[in-house]
């Protein structure tokens, strides 16, 4: 039998990403490995936090998202 992959993953396994990567980049990234959430790290490759494919989704729908935007320049809350 087959393991299913679910979209719900323990933090210890949720790809880990740079939070100078787009908010496009990273919403391609959380559909191709299928997860919904993402593990920030700065630039020593320290966690800094989590980001949700519901809050990236929320603020690609806001009317002053553009494609530049960066996950470290997204406000906390």
């Amino acid at each position: 039998m087959t393991p299913v992959l679910t979209q719900h993953h323990a933090t210890a396994h949720a790809p880990r990403i740079r939070d100078d990567m787009t908010v496009e980049v990273a919403l391609s990234l959380m559909a191709g490995a299928r997860v919904d959430h993402l593990v920030l790290c700065d630039g020593d490759d320290q966690s800094t936090g989590l980001i949700t494919l519901a809050r990236l989704s929320l603020l690609r729908d806001a009317p002053t998202y553009t494609d530049r935007v960066r996950l470290r320049d997204i406000p906390e809350g």
